[in-house]
């Protein structure tokens, strides 16, 4: 029955994959001929230190036509937060514009406080040309080596000029600067007449059209960042081998020390007193407390792992290219979606496993162990964006495609898992009949508690990946570009590794000092990493990012926190499987009474 709900997880996986690959290709490859229109959308302008806030690109009082038109979107770039509009400049292929008037405005006080606001927080704007992102800021801040904002002196650019490399029929690469003489001055409150500007540039590269893309990647494989990439997979490994290897050498010499003590034991006289890890045989498979809430954690950390494997799979096929709007959030929601049968199936065929009776309950406690938490951030988070007008706030009809999402592919899915998992009737196989009564735990000293033995099981998977994310978190939570995903999914490699090692190595420990409870206890030292990771996020906030205000506050330590939960769930269920791999393995090398 176990090969059934395996083979549908392994199609829910491949229709993930072709589902994802499919909705996030590019179909950019147009070909234009001379004075063809090229569409330019203008997408968003914000705070550039402040990712998460930005806001619709006519927030501000540029140019506009008397009618918007806006571009219909992919549910992923929604969730990433564009809204594109028709741009009010004209670029058509290959036709040189010389200091073109967009319009002639009056802005008035209010306008006038509006740009000089976005002035002095480094406003930048986002567009698009024929796919291909381009940045540039809305103004500059003169000091003139005053100390009080109050003296210094704001400008706001008005003439942008567009330089564009073009290929044969094809557009390879857009740049765009301003005209630092064109300046509008915003120091004071008074309406100002402004005639907004812009100038076009073409020019003629050997670039290839397959090739574009790579600018926007280049500086992440620059040989600087490479070789800080490897040091750090090298400084992992070392660490790691150096660690493990250590760890590895005294637990085999120990249980080896073990095993020829209790075969003599046996040999020399049967009613010999019993001590260390064999002494509590009798209970080591006593199942835990809670086991509705367990299996629920067990299935939704195999959910999420299944989840970040096939992300994994997809960015080591290039499908995630720089700029390629909305595709990672399109397939977090599909491939999420998907695999929400495997959560049912393992949750529920475990639960079965260690005689629960309540599976619906328990299959409902898993559909909402991660949903839960993280629909209550984003409940909160999405009213915060909706106060401050931002783009991130969702739009009624996105948050109605992702409820429709859930109630008709999520839960259904999760249903059919679950089904399956109750009818698989498995039983849990223990080397070692469990007791009637529980034994005694003996006082532990103070170490051998539940959250010191948490921060030394999470120190250790930490110090294997805190380098690498500075680079990750540069990449989400700032403007860097992260592209070399091989080197992640090698850090991803040693994270599981040292994981499961440590929780292995801590689990024997726990048993040699006669405590039985290691079942609980292996879960959370497995995940103690996820309060590692947390931590870093205080630490890159305030030391290493430019961050300020309440929106962009909330919305980082928000989701980093659903982020470091599900990091918890996934490697406390690979630190559990890994014990418990290990705990049958030497309980079976023994003879138990």
């Amino acid at each position: 029955m176990a090969a059934s709900p395996a083979a549908a997880a392994a199609l829910l996986a491949l229709i993930a994959l072709a589902a994802a690959v499919g909705v996030v290709a590019d179909g950019s490859d147009h070909r234009y001929k001379t004075g063809e229109p090229v569409p330019l959308y203008a997408n968003k302008v914000g705070p550039f230190h402040n990712p998460s806030e930005t806001y619709r690109y006519f927030d501000l009082p540029f140019c506009s036509p008397e009618k918007v038109k806006e571009k219909s979107e992919a549910l992923g770039e929604v969730l990433n937060g564009d809204r594109l509009v028709d741009a009010p400049y004209k670029l058509d292929f290959r036709t040189e514009i010389e200091s073109r008037p967009v319009c002639s405005k009056k802005l008035t006080t209010e306008d006038v406080a509006k740009f000089r606001n976005a002035v002095a927080k480094d406003y930048y704007f986002q567009m698009y040309y024929d796919d291909l992102p381009l940045w540039g800021f809305i103004g500059k801040v003169e000091k003139g080596g005053k100390a009080e904002p109050s003296e210094w002196k704001y400008y706001l650019y008005r003439h942008i000029i567009f330089d564009i490399l073009y290929n044969n029929d094809r557009v390879i690469e857009i740049n765009v600067h301003t005209d630092q003489s064109a300046l509008v001055d915003l120091t004071e409150d008074k309406e100002t007449n402004v005639e907004f500007l812009y100038s076009v540039k073409w020019k003629e590269t050997l670039t290839p059209f397959e090739k574009r893309m790579e600018k926007y990647s280049s500086s992440s494989n620059l040989p600087h960042h490479l070789e800080v990439h490897w040091f750090s997979i090298i400084n992992s490994c070392v660490t790691v081998l150096l660690l493990t290897g250590f760890l590895a050498t005294i637990l085999m010499r120990v249980l080896k020390n073990d095993f020829v003590k209790y075969a003599h034991d046996e040999e020399a006289a049967d009613d010999q007193e019993e001590s260390g890890w064999k002494y509590i045989h009798g209970d080591v498979f006593r199942f835990p407390k809670n086991k509705s809430l367990f299996s629920a954690a067990l299935g939704t950390g195999t959910q999420l792992f299944a989840l970040t494997t096939f992300i994994f799979l997809l960015a080591l096929v290039g499908v995630f290219y720089p700029y390629n709007r909305g595709a990672l959030f399109t397939a977090l929601v599909v491939i999420y979606a998907l695999t929400s049968g495997i959560a049912g199936y393992i949750a529920t065929s475990f639960y079965c496993q260690l005689e629960g009776t309540n599976w619906v309950r328990n299959l409902l406690l898993t559909g909402c162990l991660f949903c839960g938490p993280l629909f209550l951030t984003f409940c909160f988070l999405n009213t915060v964006a909706i106060a401050y007008s931002a783009t991130a706030a969702l739009p009624f009809g996105t948050i109605c495609v992702i409820v429709l999402i859930w109630t008709l592919v999520t839960f259904p899915l999760l249903v059919l898992g679950g089904i399956a998992g109750k009818n698989s009737k498995t039983e849990f196989q223990a080397p070692c009949r469990t007791t009637k009564y529980p034994r005694e735990i003996p006082p532990l000293p103070w170490y051998r508690q539940t959250i010191p033995q948490m921060a030394m099981a999470g120190f250790l998977p930490f110090s294997a990946i805190y380098i690498e994310l500075y680079y990750i978190f540069a990449s989400v939570w700032g403007h860097r570009i992260y592209t070399i995903y091989s080197i992640l999914f090698i850090v991803f490699i040693i994270l599981l590794i040292v994981t499961a090692f440590i929780t292995v190595a801590l689990t024997y420990f726990q048993l040699a000092a006669e405590d039985h409870e290691w079942w609980w206890r292996s879960f959370l030292c497995g995940g103690s990493t996820g309060f590692f990771v947390y931590g870093y996020c205080l630490y890159y906030y305030y030391a290493r990012s430019d961050m300020s205000g309440f929106m962009q506050t909330s919305f980082f330590f928000g989701y980093m926190a659903c982020i470091c939960y599900a990091f918890f769930l996934m490697l406390g269920m690979v630190g559990f499987r890994a014990a418990l791999f290990f705990v049958r393995h030497i309980y079976k090398s023994i003879k138990c009474e």
